[in-house]
């Protein structure tokens, strides 16, 4: 494979997230083989299983989208110990209706960066043990969970220098990963 198009799910919809901001400065992180794709899912309506024999418009391009991708990364922040609820509807609605999930087979990266000391150890765990009964092969070292503090990103937006060669291990982990599952 020659080029790999990675799903991007960044678990926070808010207008300055710093989940946004990490997904923005892996990609120049990458090598140019790789691009990224953002997949929308601020606008998705709450999953109900009365909806999946005819689902949202919105619905049909996150399913779309994710079938689509040759890998998965997933960036989350920590909400009271676990995943934001935005994510695991958008998880949800591309698993259904049972037994056509659209994530099964594909490889996946997990990483978040949070204000907190313990960046966002347990809402991995909690998105890896998901990941994981959906049968999405995730990367599973190194662990990276970033405390937003200043100089973690630069000027421009990327990886401030500080950070920059574990940040740019975990991108080559992930990359050789996504060309070993992807193939």
């Amino acid at each position: 494979m020659s080029q790999y198009n990675i799903a991007v799910i960044v678990g926070s919809i808010r207008r300055d997230s710093l989940n946004q901001k990490l997904a923005d400065a892996l990609v120049k992180l990458a090598p140019p083989e790789f691009s990224f794709r953002t997949v929308r899912i601020d606008d998705l309506p709450l999953y109900n299983q009365d909806d999946d024999a005819k689902p949202a418009a919105a619905v049909l391009r996150l399913r779309k989208e994710i079938k689509e991708a040759d890998a998965l990364l997933f960036l989350t922040p920590e909400y009271n110990r676990s995943i934001p609820g935005v994510l695991k509807n958008a998880i949800d609605h591309a698993s259904r209706p049972w037994g056509q999930s659209v994530w099964g087979g594909k490889p996946a990266g997990v990483l978040g960066v949070s204000v907190g000391a313990i960046g966002t150890a347990l809402a991995q765990q909690h998105l890896r043990s998901i990941l994981s009964y959906l049968d999405v092969s995730v990367l599973g070292q190194p662990e990276v969970y970033l405390q937003a503090k200043d100089g973690l990103f630069d000027a421009d937006g990327g990886i401030g220098p500080d950070s920059r060669a574990f940040v740019q291990g975990w991108v080559d982990r992930y990359v050789a990963w996504v060309k070993k599952l992807a193939a």
